[in-house]
């Protein structure tokens, strides 16, 4: 195979602490083998890439449809809209639409998802193909036997599925991750969920301060997507989902968009938004948007010996020149026109 071996320069978030450096970065064979500093490195700023931490990319095909409803009517299986929709689309139309929301998520800086994905094996299936020859990682959450092809289990809530308890158990002797709702719409199928001590809870929108006092303590973390909260009316607070309370109880904070049908996965609209309702501080909306990677088993933060994923923006193309933060302004501020290059080997 042949060695491919090449440096950028810039001002780099270094670390999970995203302290900015002027270095150069080493990469060989899609790994970063060194990260050396340099004084006289450009202005161009270097950040890692994100990782949409929940979503359900199937629904492109029924991007803005109109529908009027609540969460039940809306999306919840069987019968929601959203999966009488998906039902009735064509195999070709899904893939077309699920490659073309990735392809979106690339331009923005986005370099792999965690998805709920529908439509049991075909529907894993269906996204694999989607993905194909992109730079992108898809980390699936199958559901109805597409579990068995994916890399997890993805659970809408304990008060949808039955038998829950074996195909729990189906799914750790094969050892997949384990996902679930919970917290959406209420707390009370939050204990429930976490009585399987999964692997990842999306959401927690309503959890109370002992639920997440527990995914603290039991390293589980979190996936909140603060748009899809607001657009399908489950929250109109600040206050929920609770995220600075989980931040000052130490839970593990997952940033996500969830259903295309309703809201765009973008990411950095995801960040304002939620920097602009929640005020939590921008390291650790960024912080948030990044570690989901981790879920992939390879976290895209910039450190040697990592594999490398990351985008580059110059802010001397734009107003952004005269920013005094460039973190707070990533989070803030920074939309996929600002990516001048993404270097993804995912």
């Amino acid at each position: 195979m042949k060695k491919t071996l090449y440096q950028i320069s810039g001002q780099a978030l270094i670390g999970d602490e995203l302290t900015m450096s002027p270095v150069d970065i080493i990469i060989e064979n899609g790994y970063i083998t060194g990260i050396e500093d340099n004084p006289r490195a450009p202005k161009c700023w270097i950040c890692p890439a994100l990782f949409n931490a929940h979503t359900h990319l199937a629904d492109t095909v029924a991007m803005d449809c109109g529908a009027t409803g609540d969460l039940a009517a809306l999306v919840t299986p069987p019968h929601g809209l959203k999966h009488q929709l998906l039902a009735a689309a064509s195999e070709k139309d899904l893939v077309m639409g699920m490659r073309a929301s990735i392809q979106d998520m690339i331009n923005g800086g986005i370099a792999g998802c965690a998805d709920f994905r529908e439509g049991g094996a075909k529907g894993v299936t269906a996204l694999k193909k989607a993905a194909d020859g992109l730079s992108f990682t898809p980390v699936i959450f199958g559901r109805d036997g597409g579990e068995k092809n994916a890399e997890g289990l993805g659970i809408s809530s304990t008060r949808d599925i039955k038998d829950i308890e074996r195909l729990v158990g189906e799914a750790r002797r094969k050892g997949k991750k384990i996902a679930f709702h919970a917290g959406e719409r209420d707390s009370e199928d939050v204990d429930s969920a976490l009585l399987y001590e999964p692997d990842l809870i999306i959401h927690a929108t309503h959890a109370t301060k002992k639920q997440l006092r527990y995914c603290a303590e039991m390293a589980i973390p979190i996936a909140v997507c603060p748009r899809s909260n607001w657009t399908l009316g489950v929250t109109a607070t600040a206050h929920k989902p609770p995220l600075r309370l989980m931040n000052e109880l130490g839970c593990t904070l997952y940033l996500g968009t969830d259903n295309v049908m309703f809201v765009a996965p973008d990411m950095f609209s995801e960040m304002a938004f939620a920097s602009t309702v929640y005020g939590l501080e921008p390291e650790i909306l960024l912080r948030a948007a990044i570690q989901g990677s981790e879920l992939s088993g390879e976290s895209f933060f910039i450190r040697s010996g990592a594999r490398a994923n990351l985008f580059m923006i110059d802010p001397s193309q734009s107003a952004l020149k005269f920013s005094r933060d460039p973190v707070a302004s990533i989070t803030k501020r920074v939309s996929c026109g600002h990516i001048v290059h993404n270097i993804f080997n995912s």
